[in-house]
């Protein structure tokens, strides 16, 4: 089964324009999510998918993959779709443009949920330790039914715990998706749901198309950088890690 990795990646953030391109520890952000993809020797093909030809720029002059996409993309995973049109691959990884810190042991779990044929597609989740982020709509929750697929994303605190139960799990997503290829090509191909356009998370519209979402769970915390402020968190765990 071939594999690619592609990073969405646009120069014109609402709130943090320009952020692929930012520094962090000496290299724009984006270099450092295409060489943790490298790095993990789990991929046929790696690369960067965006409409900026700064980005495209930046990524070809420190050796890596670019493929410059349309305008007109409402989202990364239209944006993914274009771009693996001309590539032979028969999965595809959305690894986002803003996680720095994305880990082999994930990206593998993930990639080897499809052994399975009936995985169509594939997400990550982690155990919610801090009780405030239930609270946090930027944090995304997920319940998942026996077999870990996903029963539904919310922005809100889910399940609600009417009876105040002890040791009950709540799971925080995290945006690192996988897709046999047909079906991503299909997903993009869907007008947007109910449900996503209340909650505005895209993966709702598979959901409501009858599409299962196999939940990995993982260690791995999904520090995404949204803000200046999360890229001051990022590079203090850089200065305390070899890289």
């Amino acid at each position: 089964m071939k594999t690619a990795a592609v990073i969405p990646a646009r120069f014109a953030s609402t709130r943090f324009p320009g952020k692929p391109l930012v520094p962090l520890a000496g290299k724009p952000i984006i270099q450092h999510v295409y060489e943790a993809a490298i790095n993990s020797r789990l991929f046929d093909t790696v690369l960067v998918a965006t409409d900026s030809e700064e980005i495209w720029k930046a990524v070809s002059y420190f050796g890596g993959k670019a493929v410059m996409t349309s305008e007109k993309n409402h989202s990364g995973s239209d944006r993914i779709a274009e771009a693996i049109k001309e590539i032979d691959c028969d999965l595809i990884v959305n690894i986002q443009g803003d996680e720095p810190l994305i880990d082999r042991a994930s990206l593998s779990a993930l990639i080897n949920s499809f052994r399975h044929k009936d995985v169509m597609v594939a997400s990550l989740m982690t155990l919610i330790r801090e009780p405030e982020q239930l609270f946090m709509p930027n944090i995304v929750k997920v319940v998942v039914d026996k077999d870990s697929n996903a029963l539904l994303f919310s922005r809100s605190a889910i399940p609600f715990n009417r009876d105040d139960l002890k040791n009950v799990r709540y799971y925080r997503h995290i945006g690192v998706y996988a897709y046999r290829r047909k079906i991503l090509l299909k997903f993009v191909s869907l007008p947007p749901g109910k449900l996503e356009n209340i909650e505005k998370l895209e993966q709702l519209r598979l959901l409501e198309n009858g599409i299962p979402i196999r939940m990995i769970e993982t260690d791995y915390q999904g520090i995404g950088i949204d803000t200046p402020e999360d890229l001051i968190l990022v590079e203090k765990l850089f200065k305390g890690s070899p890289t």
